[in-house]
This record gives structure tokens, C-alpha cells and sequence, in this order.
């Protein structure tokens, strides 16, 4: 009778082609001449070993199953980031760019912790916490090496249920971000930022006019609208904005503030910036790193999702260290995201159900199986495991 086996998994090979990618990438910094050289040989082996095992690819099913709720996921993520993208133009334009460059930047105890430590480290250390080993398009890529895996049997399938739940956490995240940073306008860490990236009107929006001006530093003008709660304050006659003709958009006016050198459609408006010059609480940066990091320890695990959680933390401390944002944006970040995982967990339930079904399916032959082993009948006890593996398939297959 024909021996029955799995096939063994890949242990190995994930994570070290996770810390060779962001080594070569780093040469870009020590070695201009031979990142040039390496990184297009490295991406070519890899391309190169993942195409060849295509044709071995036994879960093209669940793949197309999964196709359907990535594509959702991806469009749920473009609405998030539109939504986002409007949420930083009205934050930083509402209060005026005097405004920007005139507020003092929080006091942020990580930043003076890190300045301290500085002094403190030895020299070749510090160096290596400044250095720009690991950005954001590095995270991207390294979810991106995770979920190609499944055709090396690494993780489990599909790779596309994993990047819709990605996908799917990442914009909660983003659409709570935004009605986050959107709630409180908090002063940039760069005060300089607003001026140079925005041409937004130099005094305030009139909603901050009435609002907020009145009532922004007297303790007198405070305390009585906390008593009245109401804006009791005459500010005159309103300072107005550039009205351009936007069509059915003309209600995104109050919101974006455009000024005539910004082009004649709101669309274009907003590709210009780039990203925000108002604290963004919380860090996008951080949330899709620890995504990264949380998809990564979940579904191959080992000492490489050690090696992500590090860069993870090395990514925090420098986007403290160059006052990109404050530290509890990226405190706020990190565990936001790994709450915003373990919610999401539905999305992509593979493992844990596989495993749960094996164990049901060993329950039920749990007598049969211990008879066998008594009776020394080996083929039996490989017919029965192989029984449970084929049943286990069979229930990851059929439709839901």
C-alpha cells in the first residue's frame, strides 16, 4: 500500500529572503554602485523561484473564492483614503497658514527621551537608531513577499484572503485615523511644514473666525463661553475665500479653501500636498507596520516575525526621532492596530478553522485509531490519517 505524507513547509526561506531585501535595499545609503547591481539581481531570483512554482499551485480555488473580497477590500481602501486625503486639506486649511507657522509644537516626552539618550548611547549605536533602514514601501513589500508565500506552502492559502483582510483592516484603520486627526487640530512637530506644502489662505476659514479665534488664548473669553456656551463674540465683517466654479463639487470649498494658482479642479488640488502638516493623530506610517508585523507573526511566525516587530520599533522611535509625528502617534498606532487585527480575524479564518476541523475529524476516528496503534497495523493508521488530511481539504474547498 502507497506511504501517505504532506508535503513539508517551507521554514526558512520567507525570512531570509525578508532580511536580504531590506539589507540590499539599505546598500542604496552605504553603496549607491552596488544597490544598482544587487537589487534587480535579488528581485529577479525571487521572481524567478515564484514563477516556478506556480504550476505546483494546488489552491487556485480558494484563491479565486478569495478574489472577490480582495477586490471589496481594495475599494473600501480607496474610499478610506479619499476621505483621508479631504480630512488633510481641511485641517490645514481651516485655521490658516499663520496659524501653522505661529504654533509652538507639543511638548513630547519620547522626543526629549530619545535626545537624552543620544548622549547617553555609545556613538555607533545611536548612528544605527538614526539610520533609514526600513520605511513604508518596505513594510508594503514585506506583506507582499508574505502573502506570494502560499506557492511555497510557507503560509497557509489563499494569499488573497490574507491581503483582504490587509487590505480591510488597513482602511478601519485609515477611516479612524481620519475621524480622529479630524476631531482636534493639533500643531505639527515642523512648524515650517504647512508653508512650504500648502498654499492654502494665510488667516483663518470663517468657521475658525467665529469659532475659535475669539476664544483661543484670553482665560476670560474662555471661561465665559464655557458659562454662555455660545459664540457671543463679534468678530465683524468675515474674511472671504477664492470661490472657483466646481460644479456639484462646490460644497468641497468651505472644506479645501483653494486659492487661484491651485489649478481649476478639486481633484488635482488634492494630489498636490502629499500628505498632511498638521499632527495626524494617529501615525499611518506605524499602523501599516505593525499591520505588516501582525500578518507576518500570524501566519508564518518563527524568529523572522521577531526581526519585523524590530524594525517595527526602530520605524517608531525615528519617526519620534525626526518629529514626524509625536510619540503618542505612534503609541496610539501600535496598539490600534494590533486590536484592529485580532477584530478583524474573521476575514481570514484558515488556520484556525483547518485546525479545529482536524481536530473534530480525530475525535470522531479517535477509537478506531487507537485500535489500530494496539494492533500494530500501521497501514491502518496511515489510511485513517490520511482520511482526516482528505477530509480537511474537502471542507476548505466546498463553497460557504
Amino acid at each position: 500500500m502507497r506511504r501517505w505524507f504532506s508535503p513539508p513547509k517551507t521554514t526558512a526561506g520567507l525570512g531570509l529572503a525578508a532580511i536580504s531585501y531590506v539589507a540590499v535595499d539599505y546598500l542604496r545609503h552605504l553603496s549607491p554602485t552596488w544597490h544598482e547591481r544587487l537589487q534587480p539581481a535579488l528581485w529577479s531570483i525571487l521572481a524567478l523561484i515564484a514563477i516556478s512554482r506556480v504550476p505546483f499551485y494546488k489552491h487556485w480555488s480558494s484563491e479565486f473564492r478569495a478574489a472577490i473580497p480582495f477586490v471589496a477590500s481594495m475599494l473600501f481602501m480607496l474610499a478610506c483614503l479619499l476621505f483621508e486625503v479631504l480630512s488633510v486639506r481641511f485641517v490645514t486649511a481651516v485655521l490658516g497658514l499663520d496659524w501653522h507657522s505661529d504654533a509652538s509644537p507639543l511638548p513630547d516626552t519620547g522626543q526629549w527621551l530619545l535626545l537624552s539618550l543620544n548622549e547617553k548611547l555609545p556613538e555607533t549605536l545611536v548612528e544605527i537608531l538614526r539610520a533609514r533602514i526600513i520605511g513604508l514601501h518596505h513594510f508594503l513589500m514585506l506583506f507582499m513577499m508574505l502573502a506570494f508565500s502560499v506557492l511555497f506552502n510557507s503560509v497557509e492559502a489563499p494569499g488573497l484572503g490574507l491581503g483582504a483582510r490587509y487590505m480591510f483592516t488597513m482602511a478601519i484603520g485609515r477611516l479612524l485615523r481620519a475621524i480622529t486627526f479630524v476631531s482636534t487640530i493639533l500643531p505639527s512637530a515642523r512648524p515650517w511644514c504647512a508653508a512650504t506644502r500648502f498654499r492654502v489662505p494665510a488667516y483663518p476659514h470663517h468657521w475658525a473666525q467665529k469659532y475659535y479665534i475669539p476664544y483661543a488664548s484670553d482665560p476670560d473669553a474662555i471661561r465665559q463661553i464655557i458659562n454662555q456656551d455660545i459664540a457671543y463674540a463679534d468678530t465683524g465683517e468675515y474674511l472671504g475665500d477664492y470661490q472657483p466654479d466646481w460644479g456639484s463639487m462646490n460644497f468641497l470649498i468651505n472644506f479645501l479653501r483653494p486659492t487661484p494658482g491651485e489649478g481649476a479642479s478639486w481633484s488635482s488640488l488634492l494630489t498636490k500636498a502629499g500628505g498632511g502638516c498638521n499632527d495626524l493623530l494617529y501615525s499611518g506610517h506605524m499602523l501599516v507596520a505593525v499591520l505588516t508585523a501582525m500578518a507576518w507573526t500570524e501566519a508564518y511566525g518563527g524568529y523572522s516575525s521577531a526581526f519585523i516587530w524590530l524594525l517595527v520599533m526602530h520605524s517608531a522611535q525615528r519617526e519620534i526621532r525626526e518629529r514626524h509625528h509625536y510619540s503618542v502617534d505612534c503609541v496610539v498606532a501600535i496598539y490600534v492596530g494590533i486590536l484592529l487585527w485580532k477584530m478583524t480575524g474573521f476575514i481570514w479564518p484558515v488556520k484556525n478553522s483547518m485546525r479545529s476541523r482536524r481536530l473534530a475529524k480525530l475525535d470522531r476516528i479517535q477509537g478506531r485509531l487507537i485500535q489500530a496503534a494496539k494492533d500494530s497495523d500501521m497501514d491502518e493508521v496511515r489510511e485513517l490519517l490520511k482520511e482526516v488530511e482528505l477530509g480537511t481539504q474537502e471542507s476548505q474547498q466546498r463553497p460557504k
